[in-house]
């Protein structure tokens, strides 16, 4: 079977279609996306396909305008054309795979797939994202080889930042086709892809509408506030910062509440489906539902945003009031001394030990979703290990249920469940019978329809730093970077500092790396599998040099970076930089530096020095100049003003990248730049990527001159700062920052533009870098900074 999908259907413009399109399209595949003709038009708009699109037209409109953005960039949405389903159903013809996204109905459904076996070329891929139906029915009645190409792909929402995808073929699904839409998942669409029984719900949602509500019921017998639930449910056991309410807002009370009830009636068959109908928290969710108190969508939910004192505060519902009462600190002795610690497991363990109300509701509510996972795993999936990745991926926990099961010890906490009154599964007591204490080891997972260990499938575009140290080849580290034999004459740069902010033994590895690139490697890649690529240089450590006026000290500190980012990006062999999530200040400069870049599609970059009273000091401002000036320049008779303004607003204003697309138009990564959809996969394709420039011989990046506009244009820029200020827009100390970036960009005060030398710009970057930290209020923002996590004004 040979398949490529070079145009995709999507039927349904609705939140999820309408999601999947931009994810589709910021790929840059061509998506045709349909809806209904609005009802009661007149005879008039009967004629006019504005008025017949006018239903798809709206919700592409609110599907482009959403936060977080759906468009990785403004410019991806042409890629999107949008009709109706009844002029437009003949532009089905000629694509590739089409996805049903309509009404949760079976009837209407089953229509669609009729009308669509009409106008389909043979061989063409149908799926439905239907998340509580049964597959198998919604293509009951079409032919052999329709059924034979027909899946369900259940993407979540929003489709762009959620990794999971559940594939879900039914017994008449092609083999091959199969296969082809999970690699088509995997490495086109950059998800984590599960194939999943066709079951109610399949995995992650049926699983987590059961431990939701339990949690939530819990949570209301118990006398647990919204605060305390939402702080004992995030980061605290490995899930997100939303914790369960702010979650439930997020998404929707009322999209919560039509899950639990599709999926009750379907598993009556589930001993624990009741849960879905808690008593307390049903009788909140259904007034909350009646005051259309749906969370985020409705300004209210669980909290609600409110102005006190001109300031924002989120106030919080009171279960047994059913109103709104101001925040309030969540403390407990357990949480306060287990925070700190960084391994999931052991916070895990250690937080358990404690008797207060916070270990206990993390305990009871922990080992009910154990119990459950193990109850409904034989039913939902094809293994234990597909429940595991359906949650970390479709709910970005740290650890599935089985595999914290595995760091609270499986035999003692089986006996713990069961002293509590829960009922552990059969298949978990067969396992520790036949003397398997772990659900995971080396590798392998334990099958409970064989009883015994399967190997993990292995990716092999996926590189995990800690495999390679484990297999002994770290080859030079110390407390905030390593260097990493990647294997075929790579060498790896790792950052490991917290946060992967840039210090002085960060950049005493980067030199030493160059040292063994020259002499033992062919390439080096810079990258890590940290959360994020580099979030900026250690500004602690540069506010207190200053403070202690080490003022020479403060000037070697920045020298050696500019020095380091230099000769990375003129290094005598290839440089490849392998940026991912936030990259910021440093680390912008750092990813600059490379000869190229394989950056991840959700890589959120931006040089955001004057947030702390500084600017660019690492190479930044005589990069974006080089990158985004140089071009313009080069061509005969060009005005440098206009970009010179967009450049200056760029670093002024802090302006951070959305996504990789979008840090191409700023000139942090390039059109040559490659992007990757799969994040897993970047140190794959950045080692593949420095391999292709060694067998192709690549020389070096010629060392350019970066154009200085001089005097006239810095009055300019001065000038427009000082219209901010005379507004009222900025402060003094932001029109000082601005004036010394405004002389970096310029290249100071020259009587007449011309070409220098990098090491000019450089030079002026680290003076005034010096100059500004040297400033008081700068201190105080850096301060505040690092003490409140925000930027201050002053």
């Amino acid at each position: 079977m040979r398949v490529q999908i070079d145009k995709v259907a999507i039927i349904g413009a609705g939140t999820m279609g309408g999601g999947i399109a931009a994810h589709l399209a910021n790929i840059g595949i061509p998506v045709v996306l349909l809806d209904i003709v609005p009802p009661n038009l007149t005879a008039e708009e009967n004629n006019d396909p504005a008025a017949r699109n006018r239903i798809v037209q709206t919700l592409y409109d609110r599907m482009a305008k959403a936060r977080p953005a759906n468009l990785a960039r403004a410019d991806r949405g042409g890629l999107i054309t949008i009709g109706n389903i009844e002029d437009d159903f003949d532009k089905l013809a000629d694509c590739d795979w089409i996805i049903e996204v309509i009404i949760e109905q079976l009837a209407p459904k089953q229509a669609l797939m009729e009308r669509i076996e009409a106008v389909r070329k043979p061989g063409s891929i149908i799926s439905s994202n239907t998340s509580g139906i049964p597959i198998h029915s919604i293509a009951a009645g079409r032919s052999d080889e329709f059924r034979a190409h027909f899946l369900g792909t259940h993407f979540f929402n929003p489709p762009r930042y959620l990794k999971l995808l559940e594939i879900i073929p039914t017994p008449d699904t092609a083999p091959e086709v199969l296969e082809f839409m999970v690699s088509f998942g995997r490495d086109v669409l950059g998800k984590g892809v599960v194939v999943c029984k066709d079951t109610p719900n399949f995995i992650a949602n049926r699983f987590i509408a059961v431990a939701g509500s339990y949690r939530s019921e819990y949570a209301m017998e118990h006398g647990y506030t919204v605060e305390e639930v939402d702080a004992l449910t995030g980061p605290l056991i490995g899930n997100p910062s939303t914790g369960s309410y702010r979650l439930t807002d997020l998404v929707g009370l009322d999209v919560m509440h039509h899950v639990n009830s599709n999926l009750y009636p379907a598993i009556a068959h589930d001993k624990y489906r009741e849960i879905l109908n808690g008593e307390r928290s049903g009788a909140v969710a259904r007034q909350m539902l009646e005051n259309k108190w749906l969370g985020n969508k409705t300004g209210q939910g669980f909290y609600r945003k409110t102005m006190v004192d001109g300031k924002r505060e989120f106030w919080v519902l009171n279960f047994e009031t059913m109103e709104y009462q101001p925040p309030s600190k969540v403390r407990f002795d357990s949480v306060g001394a287990v925070r700190g610690t960084k391994d999931l497991g052991q916070r895990l363990r250690d937080l358990l030990a404690y008797d207060d109300r916070a270990a206990t509701f993390v305990r009871d509510t922990m080992y009910f979703n154990l119990v459950y996972a193990a109850y409904v795993a034989p039913e939902i999936a094809y293994s234990l290990a597909d429940v595991d990745d359906a949650n970390r991926w479709g709910f970005a926990m740290e650890a599935g249920p089985f595999e914290v099961w595995d760091m609270l010890g499986v035999a003692e906490t089986a006996e713990k469940m069961e002293a509590a009154g829960l009922e552990v599964a059969g298949w978990v007591k067969e396992m520790l019978a036949a003397g398997h204490d772990s659900f995971y080891k080396d590798g392998s997972y334990y099958d409970f329809e064989t009883k015994g260990f399967k190997k993990r499938p292995i990716d092999k575009n996926i590189i995990w730093i800690a495999d390679l140290k484990a297999d002994g080849k770290e080859v030079d580290r110390n407390d905030s970077a390593s260097l990493v034999d990647m294997g075929d004459g790579v060498l790896l740069l790792e950052y490991h500092s917290k946060m992967n902010a840039i210090d002085g033994e960060m950049v005493e590895m980067a030199n030493k790396g160059l040292e063994r690139l020259n002499s033992d490697f062919d390439a080096m890649v810079v990258g890590n599998n940290g959360k994020d690529f580099c979030v900026g240089a250690n500004i602690a450590a540069i506010g207190i040099a200053a403070a202690q006026g080490m003022w020479d000290i403060i000037d070697q500190t920045i020298w050696a970076l500019q020095d380091v980012t230099f000769r990375l990006r003129h290094a005598p062999k290839p440089v490849v930089t392998a940026p991912h999530q936030r990259v910021l200040g440093g680390g912008v400069e750092m990813t600059m530096a490379g000869w190229t870049a394989v950056a991840d599609h959700e890589t959120y970059m931006g040089l955001v020095e004057v947030g702390v009273g500084l600017i660019p000091a690492g190479g930044g401002c005589k990069e974006v100049l080089r990158r985004r000036v140089n071009p313009v320049m080069r061509t005969a008779n060009s005005d440098v003003l206009p970009i010179m303004q967009e450049v200056f607003q760029q670093i002024a204003t802090a302006q951070v990248g959305t996504s990789a697309w979008e840090n191409r138009t700023y000139g942090y990564l390039t059109d040559t730049d490659t992007i990757v959809m799969n994040s897993e996969h970047r140190l794959s394709t950045a080692k593949k990527k420095a391999l292709q420039l060694v067998a192709a011989g690549t020389r070096p990046p010629e060392i350019e001159k970066v154009y200085a506009a001089g005097r006239d244009v810095l009055s300019a820029l001065k000038l427009g700062l000082q219209s901010f200020v005379w507004g009222g827009y900025a402060s003094e100390h932001d029109q000082l920052i601005g004036n010394k970036l405004a002389t970096v960009l310029c290249g100071g005060d020259l009587s007449a533009p011309t070409w220098v030398d990098p090491w000019y710009i450089l030079d002026l970057e680290r003076e005034a870098f010096k100059s500004l930290v040297g400033e008081e209020k700068s201190r105080d923002r850096i301060m505040h900074m690092l003490q409140t996590g925000k930027p201050l004004r002053n």
